[in-house]
Order: C-alpha cells, then sequence, then structure tokens
C-alpha cells in the first residue's frame, strides 16, 4: 500500500486499523502469556528475569502440567504481585468455575489481595482479555465472592477456619512474617505446618495445584517442613522448588543482583553488613542452614576415612532425652565421643576428639532406659552424661540403681545452648574434632551446621556435653590456653 498516494483521511483511517490489530495481538498475548497480562492490566509492573522464570511456571500450572511449585525469594522482589495478585486472576480468566483459596499470614493481608483480585476482574482492561467472565451480582466480598460461572475466591489468613471450602488452586503467600521469629519458639512454626495439613491440603480439589511462594525464615518453616516430609516419605507430595538469591554468585569477584532494575548490588550490599546474618541468609538468600551462619561449620570437621577408629585413651557418652515420645516432640539423643592421640607433623602426642556413635529417637521412659543402658553396656565410657531435665531426671536414678556411675549435667542459669556452642566452637575450630563418614555422623554434622536455626538440636545437646567435659578435664587444649603440664588418660582400644 502507497502511504504516499493516501489522502490525509486514508491514513488516519489506516493508523487506527493499525493500532486496533496490534491492540487485538496484545490481547490475544495476554490471554496465553501472564507476563504480557500483567503488562496489559497493571502498568505499573515491573518485570525482571525471575518473573520470567515464574511466569513460565506458573503457565505450566495453568496448563495442568505441574501441580506442586515452592518459590523462594527475597523480600520486596515483586513475588506477591505476580503470585498471588496478577496470576491468581490470570488464572480465574481462564478458569472461571474453579475455585481459589489465596492464604497468607494474616487474614487482613488475604483479604487485601482478595479485594484487589475481585477489582481487576471488574475492570474493563480485564473484560478485554476474559470477556465472559463476570463477579456473582450477589457475593462480592473483599475475601470471599464468587463468579457468574460458579467460581469461588476465598481469602484466610494462616490458622484460619476452612470448612467447607474447596480449591482447584490453593495459592500459599509468606505464610510466615517476623512476629512468628521474633517469638523465639517453634510455636508459631508448628502451628503453620499443623494448620497446612489439616486445613488447605485437605481442601485441595482432585488434580488441584499448590504455590508455595514464600521468603524463607529458617529450617522451621513451611518450605523446610515441606521438603523434609517429602524426603522422609517418597510418597508423599513432590514439589518443585525454585530458589532466587537476592545475590548471585554472592562472596566471588562475580557478585550480581537477582533484580538489578530495583536493587543495585551496593544496596544489597550494605543490607548483608547491615542485619544479623542468619536473616541475611534465610530472608535474602533462600539458604537458612547456610555455613555463613553456623556456629560450627560443615567445614571445620575432619572426615576419619578407615573402617575402624583409632584407639581411644578416654570414652564419654552423653544424653539429652526429651518429655515424651510424641510424633511432635524432640527426640532422645545419644552421641559417644574419644580421645585419641596424633604425633603426626610435630613429632609429639597431640590429643583429638572422634564422634564413635551416635543415635537418636522418639521412646518412651521403659525403652529409653533399655537403650541407655544397652548403650552403656556397648561402650563401658569412662564418663557416662545424662542433662537432668525431662527424662533425664528419672533416668539418671534408674541408672544409679543398676550400679552404674552416671554424671548429671545441669546448665547454670546464663549458661543456654548458644553460649554453649561457643564454648566449643573453637575445638572445632581447631581441627581436633574427627568423625567416620557414615549417616549418623552426617546427621550430627548437619544438625552442628543448623544450630541455631534448625529444627533439632538435640545432637547439639549431647556434643557440647560431652565437650564441655573433656574441655573441663583437661583432655583437649587449644594454642590460646595457658600452657600446663599434660596428663595422658589410657585405655583399651575400641571399634565402631
Amino acid at each position: 500500500m502507497n502511504l504516499a498516494a493516501m489522502t490525509k483521511a486514508q491514513k488516519l483511517d489506516f493508523l487506527c486499523l493499525l493500532e486496533e490489530k496490534e491492540k487485538r495481538i496484545k490481547i490475544k498475548q495476554a490471554k496465553t502469556d501472564l507476563l504480557a497480562f500483567a503488562h496489559r492490566v497493571y502498568p505499573n509492573f515491573s518485570e525482571g528475569k525471575h518473573h520470567r522464570i515464574m511466569a513460565r511456571i506458573f503457565k505450566d500450572i495453568v496448563d495442568g502440567n505441574k501441580k506442586r511449585i515452592i518459590v523462594n525469594m527475597p523480600p520486596r522482589h515483586g513475588k506477591s504481585e505476580l503470585a498471588s495478585y496478577l496470576f491468581s486472576s490470570w488464572y480465574i480468566g481462564h478458569y472461571p468455575a474453579h475455585h481459589v483459596i489465596m492464604a497468607t499470614h494474616t487474614a487482613s493481608l488475604s483479604e487485601e489481595y482478595g479485594r484487589r483480585v475481585r477489582n481487576l476482574v471488574e475492570s474493563e482492561e480485564y473484560a478485554e482479555v476474559f470477556p465472559g467472565v463476570h463477579l456473582s451480582e450477589d457475593s462480592k466480598s473483599a475475601g470471599s465472592w464468587n463468579t457468574s460461572a460458579g467460581g469461588k475466591y476465598y481469602a484466610v489468613g494462616v490458622g484460619g477456619a476452612l470448612a467447607g471450602r474447596g480449591a482447584h488452586l490453593l495459592v500459599i503467600d509468606d505464610p510466615h512474617s517476623e512476629q512468628d521469629l521474633k517469638s523465639g519458639t517453634k510455636t508459631p512454626f508448628e502451628q503453620a505446618w499443623s494448620w497446612y495439613q489439616t486445613g488447605p491440603r485437605q481442601r485441595l480439589m482432585w488434580g488441584g495445584a499448590i504455590i508455595v511462594v514464600m521468603t524463607r525464615w529458617g529450617a522451621l518453616d513451611l518450605t523446610a517442613k515441606l521438603l523434609d516430609y517429602q524426603m522422609r516419605n517418597p510418597d508423599a507430595d513432590q514439589w518443585e522448588v525454585i530458589e532466587f538469591p537476592a545475590i548471585l554468585n554472592e562472596h566471588t569477584e562475580e557478585e550480581k543482583t537477582l533484580w538489578p532494575q530495583r536493587w543495585s548490588l551496593d544496596e544489597l550490599q550494605k543490607t548483608r553488613a547491615t542485619i544479623d546474618p542468619r536473616y541475611w541468609a534465610a530472608q535474602y538468600q533462600q539458604n537458612p542452614t547456610s555455613d555463613s551462619v553456623a556456629l560450627v561449620k560443615r567445614d571445620m570437621w575432619r572426615i576419619w576415612e578407615p573402617d575402624t577408629p583409632p584407639a581411644c585413651e578416654f570414652i564419654i557418652q552423653s544424653w539429652d532425652t526429651a518429655h515424651e515420645a510424641k510424633t511432635a516432640s524432640d527426640f532422645s539423643a545419644c552421641t559417644t565421643w574419644g580421645v585419641w592421640y596424633s604425633d603426626v607433623d610435630t613429632g609429639k602426642p597431640i590429643p583429638n576428639i572422634i564422634l564413635l556413635d551416635a543415635f537418636k529417637d522418639r521412646m518412651e521412659f521403659p525403652e529409653l532406659k533399655q537403650v541407655a543402658y544397652r548403650h552403656w553396656k556397648d561402650w563401658k565410657p569412662d564418663a557416662f552424661i545424662i542433662e537432668k531435665k525431662a527424662a533425664g531426671a528419672p533416668l539418671l536414678q534408674e541408672l544409679r540403681a543398676m550400679g552404674i556411675p552416671v554424671a548429671e549435667f545441669s546448665p547454670s542459669r546464663g549458661n543456654d545452648k548458644t553460649v554453649r556452642v561457643n564454648a566449643v566452637a573453637d575445638i572445632f575450630a581447631s581441627g581436633k574434632v574427627w568423625a567416620p563418614d557414615t549417616r549418623w555422623a552426617r546427621e550430627v554434622i548437619e544438625e552442628m551446621a543448623s544450630f541455631p536455626v534448625g529444627e533439632h538440636d538435640d545432637y547439639v545437646d549431647t556434643t557440647t556435653q560431652a565437650l564441655l567435659r573433656y574441655r573441663q578435664g583437661g583432655f583437649i587444649n587449644l594454642d590460646s590456653d595457658e600452657q600446663e603440664e599434660k596428663r595422658y588418660f589410657r585405655r583399651r582400644k575400641s571399634y565402631y
């Protein structure tokens, strides 16, 4: 077509036709592409590379190709805008007869998302993309409304009742908040996990999908629970996990930000230098058990490769007991340690500590007593230590009545777990603590590395009890200690 030969009126008509065609193309794209939809209905939407990755995954949800998705990403990186607001609206456009449940840590915040989704569905921009989708006239409250096709949207806070509700799509957006962390206890995290199991998970329709999009808070948060349950139960829900750290290639010369359009590297580095390393590792890097926050790091342990341990001069067995054998209770745990001497490199005997055995389980008291006796009999330790708390007090009495010499451990006031771990951290840092390459030893190493943000700390307690006893008895000395005449203790060989 020759534009030069057109009259002014013809050119205007032609431009209008081009604009209309371009508009129809964009509307068609908005129906099949989440980010095109986002830009169409929400001009303020700022797009990053991580949003493009999320959009592809969410498209798979709509197409029925994915059912269980976890997205972990830093605060203020647009996760809620895309997942809870724009994707929920887009999903309803594709399935106006489906039921959607939106959950976050408070009911008021969930209702705010519900209000925004409802208002978007009622907008002219939305009607252009999904012209057949309308709200039901008799149900338009912010937290609970219906579509004219019979679909339902329901907003709920963590802990809220869901009886009678169903979901083809369940979106859980940040089920935890800073208040959960500030409580200093496991309770809020355990309550969120219990609520998920008894509420949302049981509300899912046949073939329904779940999206968990959240900032990590620690080794007790919902992501950790879901993945732990998946690992221990192969038949359970299998989750695809997408993690977005705020800084990529952290602590290298190639550090860069996840979302450079919004967050400069300088800004994030200042944030990292300002907040507690535990919070940075969890909330910004999505790695709550990072060695950067561990008091005893994984690489502080030395691995003993031979099949049998060295000849040990003094053996300590350490117990930490739980109150009872409920599934949600802590474990009763036992670790056995030995001191051995090495003259490699120095030509003089240097004391080292090696983990000889580790065991933990949930047990009623009669079984606990039998197991403790069996472990004592197997190793005949030179020192047998039990923390005098929970089932430890009666266990001390019972074992003493059987003629077993047992020492009780009672932490002094102010001598909490963190203080005790700090007190033995230098022993690990000195390279004098060894462990075999076995499953049970790896469990101890991982639990120590996860402290103080880990789900369990039973092995942590038994470890600190044993190593403090070695320190107090003069079995292990550090270069920083005041020098004194060393004593060497002799005993038989022991084997795994």
